[in-house]
């Protein structure tokens, strides 16, 4: 063989190499990172770990059917321990890496990330926490509480237990104790049961508890001195657990409870069994959803061919189908995007906030992703960040959780304008200007 004919060949597969490599880089480019923040340590992962695992679950689901549009997700998870100051660590340290947007899954770190997502141009998606206020998009442009907030949820627990006495006017005289974790978390409902206490003439009681909320005997001391009519229970993690047993050793009536959808999972109650009986919780939306299209196409392929996350037995209970809500959101928004800005393309963080605040998951298309029977269709716009504002109501049996109410929608006249004043006062504060019609068309 000649040595031009040799060098010919050295050539191409030069060539060759260069361009799989170019390809490889491509494909690598062509994949759409979702930074994954859990706490699967420390006080809180009992709670934290079941929605890490559907929260993963659902980007592997999506990635077996081929992805979004045909671009793949990539993750990786950073470890918080549900501390504010590590969610800010995780936060710098993937954010680079071409984020998406972030689920900070912690009230306290939401407040933190607040501040930084508009600077770094990343959505955060809060669904069921966070700042009450930030579902005004006018004002937090970078945030998406969707699905709800703390004031949904407290105006919905108000609303169940007025119907449950007769009336908001039978609420006159009552006495309401709200047992909450001493966190920006435990504190965002007061300011709408405040609120409320003022239009109804009920009584609030203030319990605050210290972090992670093992030691509550003193706290109970008051409870059973003051014999509130109904406890609100806003804890996270072995803080619910503690509360109920503490409940029992006082005496306090179990069906006189109602937690926050926090406080209203498996590990909430599992160790206190026959204790916990008739304790009841909001949720936001869904709750243990074993049935649903989603859990059994999860079950089929990915637990069948032992690529699941976490245990096999924990795959449609309550805080592993808010994982997979929370990540279908992220994925939907996603999507969204890409109908304005390309099919099969990655999306910025800037264009996802735009498919975010552009959601329209109709009741058929809840029901083409599987959610059939677990959610109501969301869809929000520039003004309104939330997208939905229905809840319900489960108890717990001492086996299983079970729906105790119709849907319930929290109270828009008195909810938009504490959001629109709290908001307002943010801006002034933060000197934002409120966002203008032609931000919002952009």
């Amino acid at each position: 063989m000649s040595i031009k004919r040799l060098k010919t060949i050295a050539w191409a597969i030069t060539m060759a190499a260069g361009l799989a490599g170019v390809a490889g880089q491509a494909q690598a480019a062509a994949e759409q990172f979702f930074p994954v923040l859990v706490y699967r340590t420390g006080a809180y992962a009992p709670n934290g770990t079941p929605w890490a695992n559907g929260y993963i679950d659902y980007l592997k689901l999506v990635n077996a059917r081929g992805g979004m549009n045909g671009v793949k997700i990539s993750y990786e998870e950073c470890e918080t321990g549900y501390a504010t100051d590590r969610s800010v660590e995780c936060y710098e340290r993937l954010k680079g890496k071409g984020a998406t947007l972030f689920q900070p899954l912690s009230t306290g770190a939401t407040f933190a990330l607040t501040e930084k997502a508009p600077a770094d141009k990343i959505p955060l998606i809060t669904a069921g926490y966070g700042r009450s206020e930030s579902a005004d998009g006018g004002v937090f442009k970078w945030n998406f509480p969707l699905l709800g907030t703390y004031w949904v949820a407290s105006d919905v627990l108000l609303q169940h237990v007025a119907k449950k006495e007769g009336g908001w006017d039978k609420l006159k005289g009552k006495k309401f104790a709200l047992v909450y974790h001493d966190s920006p978390y435990g504190k965002e409902p007061i300011p709408l049961l405040q609120e409320r206490a003022k239009l109804h003439g009920f009584e609030l009681q203030l319990l605050p508890v210290t972090a992670p909320g093992v030691e509550q005997k003193a706290t109970w001391l008051q409870v059973r001195q003051s014999r509130p009519d109904y406890v609100f229970l806003w804890g996270w993690g072995v803080m619910n657990s503690t509360a109920l047993k503490e409940a029992q050793a006082t005496g306090y009536p179990r069906e006189k409870m109602y937690g926050v959808w926090w406080a209203g999972a498996e590990p909430d109650v599992k160790d206190v069994g026959d204790g916990a009986k008739g304790y009841n919780a909001v949720t936001i939306q869904h709750g243990a959803e074993p049935n649903s299209k989603v859990v059994q196409d999860v079950l089929k392929e990915l637990h069948g061919k032992g690529q699941g996350t976490g245990p096999k037995e924990e795959v449609g209970q309550v805080l592993y189908m808010r994982g997979m809500l929370s990540a279908m959101l992220g994925v939907e928004g996603v999507k969204r995007a890409q109908e304005r800005f390309g099919k099969g393309k990655v999306m910025s963080g800037e264009q996802t906030r735009w498919g975010l605040e552009n959601l329209a998951l109709d009741q058929k298309k809840l029901d083409a992703l599987g959610f059939a029977g677990v959610m109501r269709p969301v869809s929000t716009s520039c003004v309104d960040h939330m997208g939905s504002s229905w809840a319900r109501v489960h108890s717990w049996d001492g086996k299983q959780w079970k729906f105790i109410s119709d849907w319930y929608q929290a109270d828009e006249q008195i909810i938009k304008p504490m959001v629109k004043s709290t908001a307002d006062k943010y801006a002034a504060e933060k000197k934002l200007e409120r966002r203008t019609p032609a931000d919002c068309q952009s």
